[in-house]
């Protein structure tokens, strides 16, 4: 979005802040680690009424989150055990000070691997083979999980969960079984401390995220030794295995805990990945296992990788990752306030300037020459100095600010003195196809793997680009006409972006991070298109296609192009000198000027009047 221009933050890790019913919960819950008896009797009946009345009616997101805090001390109880079945979720509330106990009993024997996980969306949870964690036996995060490779005749397996936060963290936790021939995930770790790690490991910035996790090992039968990782480079060897990347995308300007518990499930499973989220690539043993996606700031979006055995025709799930990179504690760019106050400013003003220029702006010819100069200048202003300089985000919106209109005046006084509409409307269609080829880029095309290399990607960016003033070249007014209301209405655009999460900021949001990032040609710019961006990309055709219609029926019978104003001052000024007898030779006072541009604008606004006699007749 328009807040993170240019913005290369480093990596953090998110802590998002709980909401206020949340926080209402964990003050009640604070008195004592464990849930009294009436706590439990009111969570045993909220549970019972929730399964009633979800299904009839859509609650708020408040009624939800205590909903599932009730389910939650339900299910942990008060002696801090949590009875888990394979493959179903379950709620569960920890603290810092008692940890939980999970356990799955009667476990079946063709069973040979259970992955156990553990969710939370904002503090991180600790979750351990062992009362006492140790780096090897335990892993800690917001998504994590272990694997438990099961001995011949057990049935029965144990973690142990607690948080790290002195608050009470509501989290969900899930147990999926595997059989001896579906592949191991995180069996061949090499990088990690535990031994085997199923576990995805995120980190992000405000311009790209990075996952990356261990290989994958053949599956095998329990009591067996697990097939050496290095053995060979053969079929029958972990070098057979394929890894699908998948990505889903959570409902957009929606920070909900609930939301994110519910949706999580859906990205846990192999076939509910493949039937919910979105595979981006395919990864083979010879290639790296990590993988860099663009950063989508506020918008939240879980990443999972499916290991697929081809031999056997078996897959296993990763643990599934989540982030929605930014901080939820941070006073300023935090996950709620979508940009600053400089960024709101500056594009809010381009948008009044831009929604001018769609629909006045061929008929304001000079207003439209400014409104062009200052994109073309203030955009590569703001990529030289950010390029250069370590000035912060703010000074470099108002030297951006300061460079655009100085260009755009530039522009209007170089049609003033040379007055070439060709020079005027390359640089004008040059703009119009930087906008185009943005937008071929921001399909699924952009993330085509030859497009990874920038030699290829930016000749034929420059080209499609170039090929908008190459075939307008012969109606040079259709050409202002359309990037008048094209451009000028996606400025609109940027400018709800300030306020209102949509991607298609991202159009050039991304080509502008390709441009100040030397690596960002790695990372995939896949970005949901969900209600919000549908409804703001039919305000931006509208308004395109409205701003075009009004300009031609207004310009139809007017010249092209206004003369050239330097030849018409030189001549009028030869005239008033040779006759000082002309009223044009006195300048009119001021007020008069002023006033007569008013009229000039006042008569855009009216209607034409009919031919005929105007006056009434004489009796």
């Amino acid at each position: 979005m328009p807040r993170y221009l240019g913005q290369v933050g480093e990596g953090r890790r998110e802590r998002p802040g709980p909401g206020r019913a949340y926080e209402a919960a964990q003050r009640s819950l604070a008195g004592s680690a464990r849930p009294s008896i009436l706590v439990s009797a009111l969570a045993l009946f909220f549970s019972l009424l929730s399964s009633s009345l979800l299904s009839a009616m859509r609650l708020p997101p408040c009624v939800l989150l205590l909903l599932g805090l009730a389910e939650a001390l339900r299910e942990a109880g008060a002696s801090g055990l949590l009875e888990l079945s394979l493959g179903k979720f379950r709620n569960v509330l920890l603290n810092q000070t008692n940890p939980v106990e999970a356990v799955i009993r009667n476990i079946a024997s063709n069973v040979t691997v259970v992955i156990f996980q553990v969710h939370a969306q904002q503090n991180s949870v600790v979750i351990s083979f062992d009362k006492n964690p140790s780096a090897n036996s335990s892993g800690t995060g917001v998504d994590k999980g272990l694997i438990s490779i099961l001995r011949p005749q057990q049935s029965v397996c144990t973690w142990y969960l607690r948080s790290l936060d002195a608050n009470q963290v509501l989290s969900t936790a899930i147990s999926i079984p595997y059989m001896e021939k579906d592949p191991i995930p995180g069996g061949c770790n090499l990088e990690f401390d535990l031994e085997v790690d199923p576990n995805i490991y995120l980190d992000y910035t405000l311009v790209d995220i990075h996952i990356k996790f261990a290989p994958a090992n053949l599956g095998y039968a329990r009591g067996a030794n697990p097939p050496a990782c290095d053995s060979g480079t053969g079929q029958n060897s972990r070098w057979r295995l394929r890894y699908d990347v998948y990505q889903y995308f959570l409902p957009e300007n929606n920070l909900s805990e609930m939301v994110l518990m519910s949706h999580i499930r859906k990205m846990s499973e192999v076939q509910s990945i493949k039937a919910n989220g979105v595979k981006m690539l395919t990864l083979t043993t010879d290639d790296k296992t990590n993988v860099y996606f663009s950063s989508l700031p506020g918008q939240g979006v879980i990443y999972n990788v499916i290991v697929w055995d081809p031999l056997w025709n078996t897959s296993a799930a990763y643990i599934p990752v989540h982030t929605y990179a930014c901080s939820f504690v941070d006073l300023v760019d935090n996950c709620s306030s979508l940009s600053k106050l400089s960024t709101k400013i500056f594009f809010t003003v381009l948008a009044v300037l831009g929604l001018f220029t769609c629909f006045f702006g061929h008929r304001f010819w000079k207003t439209d020459l400014f409104f062009m100069g200052f994109i073309i200048t203030g955009f590569f202003s703001f990529v030289f100095i950010t390029r250069v300089t370590g000035l912060g985000y703010d000074v470099r919106l108002i030297l951006t600010a300061v460079a655009g209109i100085i260009g755009g005046l530039l522009l209007v006084a170089s049609w003033w003195r040379f007055g070439s509409v060709l020079l005027c409307m390359l640089l004008i269609g040059l703009v119009l196809g930087f906008l185009f080829s943005s937008v071929v880029f921001f399909t699924p095309l952009g993330d085509y793997r030859v497009f990874r290399d920038d030699v290829v990607f930016w000749v034929t960016f420059s080209s499609i680009a170039l090929m908008i003033p190459v075939l307008f070249v012969g109606c040079p007014r259709i050409l202002n006409l359309l990037a008048c209301g094209i451009i000028g209405s996606y400025s609109v655009v940027l400018a709800i972006a300030c306020y209102i999460y949509t991607s298609l900021a991202y159009i050039t949001l991304d080509l502008l991070r390709r441009i100040l990032n030397d690596y960002f040609s790695r990372a995939y710019t896949n970005v949901p298109f969900q209600t919000n961006d549908f409804i703001i990309l039919a305000v931006w055709i509208m308004l395109a296609l409205s701003g075009v219609t009004v300009q031609l029926r207004r310009e139809r019978s007017e010249v092209s192009f206004p003369p050239h104003p330097y030849l018409i001052w030189k001549r009028e000024k030869e005239r008033r000198s040779t006759n000082i007898l002309d009223p044009s030779h006195h300048i009119r006072p001021l007020r008069e000027r002023i006033h007569s541009k008013l009229l000039q604008i006042k008569e855009v606004f009216q209607k034409e009047q009919p031919a005929g006699e105007r006056t009434p007749l004489l009796l």
